[in-house]
């Protein structure tokens, strides 16, 4: 039996020396394990300006973890038979409008959940703070260039989910903010669970550094039609309520059903392959992404706003599940240190290692590389320099001037042909660029998750 208020003090102590070595301003820890919170943590401050300190019981965004939430509610109302995986959208949607015929007519709830729809999934577009802001988003999304043709690969897609937000808005007549409380805050027993500002007030809540060293933000939170694909405030053990959801086949810690167990299932199904099988995971499911730690099945979302970071990692064969909040800094070293360390520990599981350059010398022709690869809002060209490659990385459209650097260079450090690694300055760990070709050879940078076409 794991003796809770031990290992919490223990992983206070610990990750107080891990935030401040990776320079994260505040971080917020808990563990749940075989059925029982185990652990939980908080250190450094919410709010450096203020000097507020972070709490077990502070909000931090969750940011894209709150997709696989409005996943989830989708696949309920799969489960009820109010919306099917493979229809097109536009049969509960009959208004939308995208980029081409194709998709507008094409897309399915499958191709939202997965990420291969083609819609370009960086689109931030601010609709006012009225119930009626994802309907006026999805009015907009006619504009919106695709970035690949639907389902010819995977490209990590906010707006898509937005667009899901508004079809489950449709769906059910319950705007989005209130349908989470109804189908998932409420049935969870989730009391500092918010997506808007004026809820999150009524409790302490942290807000976000960027740069390095990190530096308070101007802005708190993104737009509000962002809330589908990423506006969840939460703590790190209601985070893991919803995860023992899932570990619980669509059962609440109470009993209460809510997900059929082929749903949860199918969450964790692989439907495609990553294009970088490196970063997140090496196949998405349904909301979730897949990934496999020395033999163990791992599922897990991360989320990122303006200056927040956000982890969630479920081993189901060991019954754990972390949840790791952070506000600044260099989160994701902190991420792989405590995770590595708690896997090793309570499931006597060796985390996946991080990729990094060869070390032997690889021959690749810069010819393969060069060029420019755009979609809306980010410009990567690649260029040959000094006997390498170096890629410029532009940034623009609303989020431009809240990043650090809107504009940076990178040398690309290869691995193998086709396969290279970056290095941001703000980050301790290795980010890999994948160049591919689609079935039909069009040519593609997989990088953060997204797929971005060479367009000269």
């Amino acid at each position: 039996m794991t003796n809770t208020t031990e290992l919490s003090a223990r992983w206070t102590t610990r990750l107080t020396e891990l935030a401040a070595r990776h320079s994260v301003p505040g971080a917020s820890l808990a563990i749940l394990h075989r059925g029982e919170i185990v652990a939980e943590a908080a250190v450094g401050l919410a709010n450096t300006e203020a000097g507020i300190e972070a709490t077990t019981d502070t909000l931090f965004q969750i940011g894209s973890i709150s997709k696989v939430w409005t996943t989830t509610v989708a696949m309920a109302l799969v489960d009820e038979g109010v919306l099917e995986l493979d229809a097109p959208i536009i049969s509960v949607l009959p208004e939308l409008l995208l980029e081409s015929e194709e998709l507008t007519q094409g897309v399915t709830l499958r191709h939202l959940l997965t990420h291969t729809s083609g819609i370009d999934g960086d689109f931030f577009a601010d609709t006012g703070r009225g119930d009626d802001c994802l309907e006026k988003y999805v009015a907009l999304l006619g504009d919106v260039a695709a970035n690949h043709p639907l389902g010819a690969t995977m490209s990590y897609c906010n707006a898509g989910f937005t667009l899901l937000g508004r079809v489950l808005e449709v769906v059910t007549g319950v705007q989005w903010d209130e349908l989470m409380r109804e189908r998932l805050y409420q049935p969870l027993g989730l009391t500092h669970t918010v997506t808007l500002p004026e809820e999150a007030l009524r409790f302490r809540a942290a807000i976000g550094h960027v740069g390095s060293p990190p530096v308070q933000t101007t802005v708190w939170g993104l737009m509000r039609s962002a809330g589908p694909a990423g506006l969840i405030c939460s703590i790190p053990r209601e985070v893991l309520e919803f995860a023992r959801l899932h570990l619980n086949k669509g059962v609440t810690g109470d009993g209460t059903k809510l997900l059929s167990e082929e749903s949860v299932a199918a969450m964790q199904t692989p439907q495609v392959k990553l294009p970088d099988p490196h970063l997140m995971g090496d196949a998405w499911g349904l909301g979730w992404f897949l990934d496999n730690w020395d033999g163990h099945r791992v599922y897990g979302h991360d989320g990122g706003t303006i200056g927040q970071s956000a982890f969630l990692r479920i081993l189901p064969e060991a019954e754990l599940a972390i949840c790791l909040l952070t506000n600044g800094g260099d989160p994701g070293s902190l991420y792989r240190e405590v995770y590595a360390e708690i896997v090793r520990e309570l499931a006597g599981v060796t985390m996946r290692t991080v990729i990094e350059p060869a070390t032997e010398p690889v021959t690749v022709d810069p010819a393969d590389y060069v060029g420019v690869y755009q979609r809306a809002f980010t410009r990567f060209e690649v260029v040959e320099r000094d006997g390498g490659l170096v890629m410029l990385d532009r940034r623009t459209g609303p989020l431009a001037g809240l990043l650090p650097n809107a504009e940076s260079e990178y040398e690309l450090h290869p691995v193998e042909p086709g396969l290279f690694v970056i290095r941001r300055p703000e980050f301790g760990f290795w980010i890999p660029v994948v160049f591919y070709t689609l079935d039909d050879g069009a040519a593609y940078i997989h990088l953060g998750g997204r797929a971005t076409p060479k367009v000269g």
